[in-house]
């Protein structure tokens, strides 16, 4: 046993490190992306109107789910994660207009969340192990209205041609802000190598010291929308790379799916996050990112729900799909361009919980009850499955929880935590 120790002990613990389990707290169920030139104070609350007046006009175009349900969640709080974009949707002329808008913009986030003083609590990306989804009051009290719990910016990526640019936009962003928010991240487009990642640290260190804030304070996310990442020259995947390079820093992987399809010379009318293509780095995405304490997101359509009413009923439906199959593939994020986007979002969503929620807990119900009459055998790795659907459907308030315990009555909050995290059962 001595010998195996020493030979298992360095094996544990890289083990330990590189997998430290899922990413704690709420996954935003999207990622809604603002041009920074267009965007401000009054973004969410723009947004939530738009889609509001759009679910009135629209509403039976949605399939699944009580539109006055939709409304409800449009009216208190439409955005959970919101980037101003400073890529490839922005529209500023200039380096001059570039800056105004930078620091115009990190006011705006100054006011989402309070900015970390120096003697705030221990990093949110540091390496210890994580939790998985966490079970709390916060899973089932509403979200605060109109502000988003997430937040940030896109700026250029690490190209020669584009780095000091978005290098710069990020700086004046983090000084108008007054430091970092609790709830800001960063993405960073086009990430193409892992080798690209330990500059990203050295950034990240950096203002860090510029705002005298603890180390690990400021994290980011990868933007997966290159072939080269996925499959690299040395045949390796790159993506699994550059998640152990960030150390506890990247929170999350985010598709691209039009650069990427665009990459591999897939035609425009066929660029889809459908399309094989687009499935398979999502799958690599996930691999990677599997217990690595890492968030996968999907990306994005290109179809607005705009123009002629048949229009916007047709891109509401296809959006709908699109997130449903996302969902059904265990993709819980993804990305919304346009307020009509809010709408099949969330109809998507919430109809995807309520749908799964009454055989979700009757299943718990029997594994907790060790009732074997039933016609699945669960083990403990599906509980823990079943369990984190609930507690996932609970933090979008797809359903509450004296709803799902008219299926499984003895499952409380305690319940399902214990299961999540793999621990003994309450008495």
């Amino acid at each position: 046993m001595q010998r195996i120790d020493q030979i298992l002990a360095p094996v544990d613990a890289a083990l330990a490190e590189q997998y430290p389990g899922d990413r704690t707290g709420r996954q935003p169920v999207h990622s809604v992306y603002v041009p920074a030139d267009r965007g401000g104070a009054d973004t969410v609350e723009q947004w939530g109107a738009q889609a509001s007046a759009l679910l009135a006009d629209h509403g039976d175009a949605l399939t699944g789910v009580d539109p006055d349900v939709v409304a409800r969640r449009l009216a208190a709080a439409p955005i959970q994660d919101l980037r101003f974009d400073f890529e490839d949707g922005y529209g500023g002329a200039d380096d001059a207009a570039q800056d105004a808008d930078a620091r115009r913009i990190g006011a705006v986030l100054a006011a989402f969340g309070p900015s970390r003083p120096e003697s705030s609590a221990p990093p949110r990306w540091s390496r210890s192990p994580l939790r998985s989804l966490q079970v709390s009051a916060e899973t089932t009290t509403p979200l605060r209205a109109a502000a988003p719990t997430r937040f940030g910016i896109r700026a250029r990526g690490l190209e020669p041609e584009e780095r000091r640019r978005g290098i710069r936009t990020l700086e004046l962003v983090l000084d108008a802000a007054g430091g970092v928010s609790d709830g800001f991240v960063f993405t960073v487009p086009k990430i193409r190598s892992a080798d690209q990642v330990p500059a990203l640290l050295v950034l990240c260190e950096a203002f860090e010291q510029a705002h005298g804030l603890p180390e690990g304070t400021l994290g980011f996310e990868l933007q997966i929308e290159s072939p080269h990442i996925v499959l690299g020259a040395d045949g390796t995947a790159g993506i699994a790379r550059a998640i152990r390079a960030a150390r506890g820093r990247c929170s999350a992987l985010h598709f691209g799916t039009y650069d990427y399809t665009a990459a591999l010379g897939i035609a425009p009318r066929f660029q889809s996050l459908a399309h094989p293509a687009a499935d398979h780095a999502k799958a690599v995405m996930m691999l990677a990112a599997a217990q690595a304490g890492v968030w996968v997101s999907d990306g994005s359509t290109q179809v607005l729900p705009q123009g002629s009413p048949d229009d916007v009923r047709s891109a509401l439906a296809l959006h709908q799909g699109l997130v449903t199959r996302s969902l059904q593939a265990g993709i819980y994020q993804g990305w919304d361009l346009h307020p009509g986007h809010l709408v099949s979002r969330w109809a998507a969503t919430i109809a995807f919980y309520r749908e799964a929620m009454p055989i979700a807990a009757q299943r718990i119900d029997a594994y907790c009850r060790r009732d074997a009459s039933g016609t699945a055998a669960d083990e403990p790795a599906t509980a823990q499955t079943l369990a984190g659907l609930l507690v996932r459907g609970l933090a979008c308030e797809a359903f509450t929880e004296a709803e799902y315990r008219v299926h499984a009555p003895e499952a409380a909050a305690e319940v399902l935590d214990a299961l999540v995290h793999r621990r003994p059962l309450p008495a």
